[in-house]
């Protein structure tokens, strides 16, 4: 996927992650503890296996070449540097050491071609880890990997030598000191205060050369690597060509990479349909248009019957020519001959028109063909997109407004409508620090509540807003909005508006059908059809796909914000239940409703507001539009319908919806709308405004310039650390301005922090997770981020490729990356990879079932093992386990 890079900031002391971008009643604190017992949530909630075509290192070709899509050609090879990208962890994956690498349930476990052993050796009365290197390990100009490489790279990264402009230190500014142990194969690291997430240092390893001065840190490595230590090494970065090019490690001592060579050709989202059909490229990271147009090819190329001319979007068919009838298609006499009422300019442009479609459509029958030489792999990816409300200023700094928003939200039926259609889970992330199947997750969800429309609207009520407190006043502005004062509406100013990219969601009776059936919200700049609730990538707006070192870091830190001071936020806790550190300076008790509290009854003798507030540009025009609750009549979730939009002291509660405009952002604005129509059950209007892809995170998300936005976060093995930057409290720097780091919804608490702090110090591993789940507990409860699903992962791979595609959790093993040997047919025989026989427990990854597979249907997964060459299962090319006396 696409990034979007956040500002760029003073370096803050923690991680920077790598940015694209959800019961009722008066919560407990025994339920904010979040408590549960070891065989809770984690192995209830589902999760998509990996795809990766897997196959024994036996089963598979000795040489090729692999052309794999990127985004783009990396500006750097530094990982720590702000403006790395996804492309610079995917070469530092194969060409440096990582000492810890992430298994298929997204647990960090010990790489054995680095390390022999990697484990805690003293707690008292300082941490000290104890590495003990992989005797052959060595760099690519001979020399041995050594103390030297952690010393130069903790020197760099601890935060203390402002020369060196690195994006990350977390972890490295605990370390007291590094020392050589008994023999060069040892090092030891002493901490000055415990460090539970110590397997995050020095993944990736760089050279001494590169980390041992600001100089060679700053440029040495943005263009070319000195001395590499993995299975590739790096052979030339080609800016003009676009194409970086990876080669064998003659050195290398692990299993003798499959792959002669990789070349990572960075071609853009919007051209890899194209660059699939010309047979250009192997393995290919896709969005969904571009999966169903392979899985046509797919059926098409198997004989079933493809896209007819007159087939409607109902039926299935894609392209240029969809939708095209026989009447259409064929030329009226008047288009050939012209005709009285027409005259021959309009025939020629008519004639022009069909030609141009014609040739539109022979292109796509063309791709169609080559897109049939290539199935989709498919899996979660490991991140979540969120609903942020941004509670900084306006409505939502009141915490009882927050909570309103996302008990509106049915966060099930957004997830099925991203993850349903591909045949995915679509169930909705019970936490902000995990994600189903890693050992961290526990949901805690239940600290906000379920879904729940009266619940909703009594929190509205008791904050203040009223179907009867919308009455204009000639001062009064929008609430929420940092755009414009009240003023005349006409319907030139609303066309106007609707071609910049903003519309006004409310209620429209014509529109409102029970639940949330599909009503059609027109896009206001084209009416795109594009809108649709089947899945596509969200292109920029996941905040990143890794972490900086361990994943796809940030193009541009977003450490530090200049914002005004926080606003006071509402307490939702009686005095005597709060917990003081839970309290914000201008907070109110009680601001919680009560469960069963009731919306205030439709007041008879209040005026009749009255306000546009269609989901479309069209019905926008209309200024008598009421906005109103859902009508359907679900006992103790709905409430009967407003009279009309909430208000407070003559200002309606609207929110400003802020969404990217980019062609890779459909699925984001269709999730948007949906959320629109919900919260307009409740007396919320929203106001979406568009913007530019270039302009979405940095100018919108990360300043604050926003009420309510969808983005995405990725998963971490390490929450302690790379939580507490997303989910702090802000703090105001000596300047005045507001310290953010990546809390963009500026919403926190004091606990939150000191909870987080708790648990990066917590070397038990269990008394860490319970600290971490009841951090997770009180970002529910305090609505600022709501986790909506998980992000779908589509990859687009050639049959015979093996070991290769939707990874999921799992960290790529790049030496048992290949071709499926033709050759090789019969029964398969377990077989680890040589640089894998040192581990114990490991396991064979089976295909995805059925339910999880990208060819989920029989004759999908016909078609595939019939292209593959070579047999279609096989071991796990990963490493799963390191020994438990790694982990202590």
């Amino acid at each position: 996927m696409s990034q979007v890079g956040a500002p760029r900031g003073r370096t803050c002391s923690r991680t920077i992650r790598s940015v694209a971008l959800l019961t009722s009643g008066v919560l407990a604190l025994p339920v904010l503890a979040a408590c549960s017992s070891d065989g809770d949530e984690r192995s209830k909630a589902p999760a998509a296996a990996q795809d990766v075509g897997p196959a024994a290192r036996d089963r598979i070709a000795d040489g090729g070449t692999l052309r794999w899509a990127v985004d783009t050609v990396p500006t750097t090879l530094n990982t720590f540097q702000a403006d790395a990208d996804a492309a610079t962890s995917r070469i530092a994956g194969a060409v440096l050491p990582s000492l810890f690498t992430l298994d298929k349930t997204g647990r960090p476990q010990r790489n054995p071609d680095y390390l022999e052993s990697a484990k805690i050796i003293e707690r008292e009365p300082k941490q000290v880890v104890l590495y003990k290197l992989n005797q052959q390990a060595v760099w690519s100009d001979g020399r041995e990997l050594g103390a030297a490489d952690f010393v130069a790279q903790w020197r760099a990264l601890s935060g203390k030598d402002s020369a060196y402009w690195t994006a990350r230190n977390a972890g490295y500014e605990r370390i007291q000191k590094i020392e050589r142990g008994a023999n060069d194969l040892e090092v030891r690291v002493t901490f000055n205060k415990p460090y539970a997430d110590w397997r995050a240092l020095f993944s990736p390893l760089y050279p001494k050369d590169v980390m041992g001065a600001p100089n060679s840190f700053n440029d040495g490595a943005r263009a070319k690597l000195k001395a590499t230590a993995g299975p590739f090494q790096l052979k030339e970065m080609d800016r003009a060509d676009r194409e970086i090019t990876l080669v064998r490690n003659p050195r290398w001592w692990g299993a003798r990479p499959k792959l002669d060579t990789i070349v990572l050709s960075a071609v853009p989202r919007d051209k890899r349909a194209a660059a699939l059909a010309a047979g250009t490229l192997d393995l290919a990271e896709i969005d969904s248009p571009v999966a169903e147009r392979i899985t046509q090819a797919r059926h098409n190329k198997g004989g079933g019957a493809g896209p007819q001319t007159g087939a409607g979007p109902a039926s299935g068919a894609r392209g240029p020519g969809a939708g095209t009838t026989a009447a259409s298609a064929t030329p009226s006499s008047a288009e050939e001959n012209g005709s009285d009422e027409e005259d021959e300019e309009k025939a020629e442009a008519a004639r022009e028109s069909r030609e141009k479609k014609t040739r539109a459509l022979a292109k796509y029958a063309k791709e169609q063909k080559g897109l049939g030489g290539y199935v989709v792999r498919k899996s979660l990816e490991p991140a979540f997109t969120q609903l942020a409300l941004n509670g900084e200023t306006g409505p939502l700094a009141d915490e009882r407004v927050r909570r309103a928003v996302a008990r509106a939200l049915d966060r099930k039926k957004l997830a099925e409508a991203v993850l349903k259609p591909l045949g995915l889970p679509a169930n909705p992330p019970g936490s902000h620090l995990a994600l189903a199947g890693q050992h961290a997750y526990a949901d805690s969800s239940d600290a906000l509540g379920d879904q729940n429309t009266r619940e909703a609207q009594a929190l509205l009520a008791d904050a203040g807003w009223t179907p009867g407190g919308a009455v204009k006043k000639d001062d009064g502005t929008k609430a929420g909005s940092e755009a414009d004062a009240e003023k005349k509406k006409d319907k030139e100013k609303d066309k106007e508006k609707g071609e910049n990219g903003s519309e006004t969601s409310g209620t429209d009776k014509k529109k409102e059908d029970k639940g949330d059936k599909e009503a059609d919200v027109k896009e206001s700049e084209s009416g795109s059809a594009s809108d649709s609730d089947s899945a596509s990538d969200e292109g920029a707006y996941i905040v990143g796909d890794n972490k900086p070192g361990r994943g796809a870091p940030l193009s541009e830190t977003g450490s530090r914000v200049i914002a005004p001071a926080a606003v006071g936020q509402a307490r939702w806790l009686d005095d005597a239940d709060v917990n003081a550190q839970d309290r914000q300076p201008g907070g109110m008790a009680g601001a919680y409703a009560p469960g069963g509290t009731a919306a205030p009854a439709a007041d008879s003798a209040s005026p009749s507001t009255t306000s546009s507030a269609s989901a479309s540009a069209s019905a926008s025009a209309s200024a008598s539009t009421s906005t109103s609750a859902s009508a359907s009549a679900a006992p103790s979730t709905s409430a009967s319908p407003l009279p009309g939009p909430l208000g407070k002291d003559g200002k309606p509660l609207t929110l400003r919806f802020v969404l990217p405009s980019g062609p890779g952002s459909e699925q984001l604005r269709t999730v948007g709308q949906k959320i629109a129509r919900m919260l307009d059950r409740i007396g919320i209007r929203t106001e979406i405004t568009k913007v530019a892809d270039a302009d979405y995170f940095k100018d919108h998300v990360a300043s604050g310039d926003y009420d309510l936005a969808l983005y995405s976060w990725p998963a971490t093995a390490y929450p302690a650390t790379d939580g507490r930057p997303i989910y702090a409290k802000p703090v105001p720097a000596s300047d005045g301005s507001l310290l953010v780091e990546q809390n963009y919804t500026r919403v926190g608490t004091d606990h939150i922090n000191q909870l987080f702090d708790q648990a990066a110090s917590e070397l038990d591993e269990k008394a860490a997770r319970d600290l971490l789940r009841r951090a997770d507990a009180r970002i529910w409860a305090a609505a600022g981020s709501i986790p909506l699903y998980q992000r779908p992962q589509l990859v687009a791979a050639k049959p015979a490729v093996a070991n290769a595609g939707a990874f999921a959790f799992a960290a790529p093993r790049y030496e048992d990356i290949g071709f499926k040997d033709p050759a090789k047919s019969g029964p398969e025989q377990p077989q680890k990879s040589a640089g894998a026989k040192e581990t114990a427990g490991a396991t064979r990854s089976p295909e995805a079932s059925p339910k999880e597979s990208p060819e989920s249907s029989p004759k999908e997964s016909a078609d595939e093992s019939a292209d593959e060459t070579g047999n279609d299962s096989g071991n796990d090319s990963g490493n799963e386990s390191a020994g438990e006396s790694d982990e202590q």
